[in-house]
């Protein structure tokens, strides 16, 4: 790994690279994951101020438990050397995880 943090795309505006300059790995892990998830929401032409009343209707993965909400997303954590995936999800104000399973050292 490089001692130098890597050079932010040219056209993101500097207010944004010194806040996320000042933000923890965590926090940064955090920022990326809403940052995806809200890409795919957009992707999908959905407005991001749209109240979800409708999370019971959403369509659930096939591999997804039943305690788990359909808004999760899988995520992987390294935990001493080795890969999990895990569903994730917020809860007001909590990051809620649960164990899926190995990652596969094939992919």
């Amino acid at each position: 790994m490089s001692p130098k943090p890597p050079t932010p795309p040219e056209d993101l505006p500097t207010e944004i690279v010194d806040t996320l300059n000042s933000y923890s790995p965590t926090d940064l892990r955090y920022v990326a994951r809403y940052a995806e998830a809200l890409a795919s929401h957009k992707a999908r032409g959905a407005q991001p101020d749209e109240d979800s009343a409708d999370d019971q209707n959403e369509e659930r993965p096939d591999d997804i438990p039943d305690d788990v909400p359909a808004k999760a997303t899988i995520t992987i954590k390294a935990i001493n050397g080795n890969r999990y995936y895990y569903w994730q999800w917020r809860e007001g104000e909590k990051i809620r995880s649960q164990y899926k399973g190995p990652v596969d050292a094939d992919e």
